[in-house]
């Protein structure tokens, strides 16, 4: 007991830096939070005993340099590089000024995040759409009385809604395969849950968005320098590699700026190492949460939990509690909800049957709780990947993710109210 409880307690001080630093600084900045996974990094290397100093920076190194890991820190520097070259050579700019002409701006708000959630359902993928989506939004909200943290909330939030109903989401295909159903089967049953969270966020963000005011858009639309979004958009939604997408923006940017004269190739040089410049905190990130969370697996921590969240179950509910509990909890201690779902998919299989659960409903309890929890993570990658293309804090954003926090709500209020099913 007493060791499992000293495994968690490097999350249990993060959480606790977390909120100090909320509260002193009103909103942390990403230089605080790293800051706070450094702390977290060194408690969590001393806290580790019977083995080696060198050993245990062994196992944190590896932690950090984990394939997924390594994969986001090039989706980063990538992403950061075309969000800073389309800037520079005026490419976000005709972009927002075709969104205006389309859309009315009251409406912009709700409609990024209708955008969103069709974008992540044809996508499969939250990281995807939000690369897609953010550079549109930054400028939306430059362009409008939007605020930043709130139109990088809308994007984040319909992201995740297709992460958790697309069949060809990673976290629905390891959900479904854990608990032995089929894509199809479990779309059917999640759409019902997630639907009604959906259409109150739309809502509210139609009533926060009513009295927006913005730029009227002047003259003829630059086709040639919308190009380059049009292309990664398309290239995203008909499912091509994120770093080919990226890689394929880049080059587009560059020589569209260099034919139309907005800048030559030392200056796009520049300007693509000043978007990688300013991702550097978030991989770092990243980084340290990846060996942090390595060492708390090798202590005992995460088979700790596992145990205590499952050895009193004696209801359905309880059951269903206890699912949605072990996800969570891998969760924050992964920051990746696929990984997070793969952790404990056979012990929430096992309790599914045990109790009676219909696997499609164990499948999507799985699924939306862990897109639930990932949505609020200030760390996760897709927090982390909207605060660097928007040049804000991750914390500033979490306040006005609603569609996270109504989701929860959702899963909440199924349980809750839940029929036995057979």
């Amino acid at each position: 007991m007493k060791k499992g409880l000293l495994a968690l307690s490097p999350i249990a001080a993060m959480i606790v830096l977390l909120i100090v630093l909320s509260a002193y600084y009103g909103g942390v900045s990403n230089a605080p939070l790293l800051f706070i996974f450094v702390i977290t990094a060194m408690i969590a290397v001393g806290l580790t005993r019977g083995i080696p100093l060198g050993e245990r920076i062994s196992i944190f190194s590896q932690g950090a340099g984990s394939p997924k890991l390594l994969l986001m820190v090039w989706i980063f520097m990538l992403a950061g590089a075309f969000a800073a070259t389309a800037k520079e050579m005026g490419a976000a700019g005709a972009m927002v000024d075709l969104t205006l002409r389309i859309l009315p701006t009251n409406f912009a708000l709700a409609g990024l995040f209708i955008a969103a959630c069709l974008t992540s359902i044809c996508m499969g993928t939250s990281v995807g759409t939000i690369v897609a989506l953010m550079p549109i939004a930054t400028g939306l909200a430059e362009a409008t009385t939007m605020t930043l943290p709130v139109v990088a909330a809308a994007v984040v939030g319909g992201a995740f809604f297709g992460d958790n109903l697309s069949v060809i989401s990673d976290t629905t295909i390891v959900a479904t395969q854990s608990q032995g159903c089929r894509m199809s089967d479990k779309f059917r049953f999640n759409i019902r849950m997630v639907t009604p969270a959906a259409i109150l966020v739309t809502v509210l963000y139609i009533f926060l968005g009513w009295n927006t005011k913005g730029i009227a858009a002047e003259g003829e639309i630059l086709w040639w320098k919308v190009m380059p979004y049009i292309v990664v958009f398309v290239c995203a939604i008909c499912r091509i590699n994120v770093l080919v997408v990226l890689a394929l923006g880049c080059m587009l940017t560059c020589a569209t700026g260099i034919i139309d004269g907005s800048y030559d190739l030392i200056s796009w040089e520049e300007a693509a190492l000043r978007g990688v410049m300013g991702m550097s905190e978030l991989i770092l990130i990243s980084l340290l949460a990846g060996g942090i969370f390595a060492l708390i697996r090798y202590n005992g921590g995460f088979d700790f939990m596992i145990s205590q969240m499952t050895r009193h179950l004696k209801s359905s509910m309880g059951a269903e509690w206890s699912i949605c509990g072990l996800v969570a909890f891998a969760n924050i201690c992964t920051a990746n909800n696929t990984i997070a779902i793969l952790s404990v998919g056979d012990i929430a299989r096992h309790v599914a049957e045990k109790f009676d659960i219909d696997p499609r409903r164990s499948a999507s309890l799985l699924d939306t709780t862990s897109c639930c929890v990932q949505g609020l993570l200030p760390y996760g990658a897709q927090l982390l990947m909207a605060s660097g293309i928007a040049g804000i804090s991750a914390m500033s954003i979490v306040p006005w993710l609603f569609y996270p926090f109504f989701l929860s709500l959702t899963v909440i209020a199924t349980i809750v109210c839940r029929k036995r099913q057979k």
